[in-house]
């Protein structure tokens, strides 16, 4: 059974970094497409980024390009997430999530999710 597993959130000021950590298990780390979301109080699961299976290309939401990198390293079956100048509106509960099939920025694509990790960014 694959297995999600996030890492990496915490309390933080504004203008400050965080790097989330996503470790799979129980599967095939170079057949799945990696994806996070985020979820704040009342709203909706939304898209972050996601980094292909194929040839590794990676896409983002457009309101957090060139703020947030996403990464994997095969070796470690982990992909990160490397969070630049956080502001308030980035906190949220972040997602892992994967998927065997093509990524997209729509939750339904993703067939296995981790548990979450809170970001939490203070003014």
């Amino acid at each position: 059974q694959v297995k999600l597993v996030e890492s990496g959130g915490g309390l933080v000021q504004a203008g400050e970094s965080l790097r989330l950590s996503c470790a799979i298990s129980g599967g095939d780390f170079r057949t799945y497409t990696m994806a996070w979301f985020r979820q704040a109080p009342g709203q909706e699961r939304s898209f972050v980024a996601f980094i292909s299976k194929i040839a590794g290309g990676m896409y983002y939401a457009d309101s957090l390009k060139g703020r947030f990198t996403i990464s994997k390293d095969n070796t470690e079956n982990t992909v990160y997430l490397q969070m630049n100048n956080l502001k308030p509106e980035d906190t949220a509960m972040y997602y892992c999530a994967a998927t065997t099939h093509v990524g997209g920025s729509t939750p339904t694509r993703y067939t296995v999710w981790g548990q979450g990790t809170q970001v939490t960014v203070s003014s």
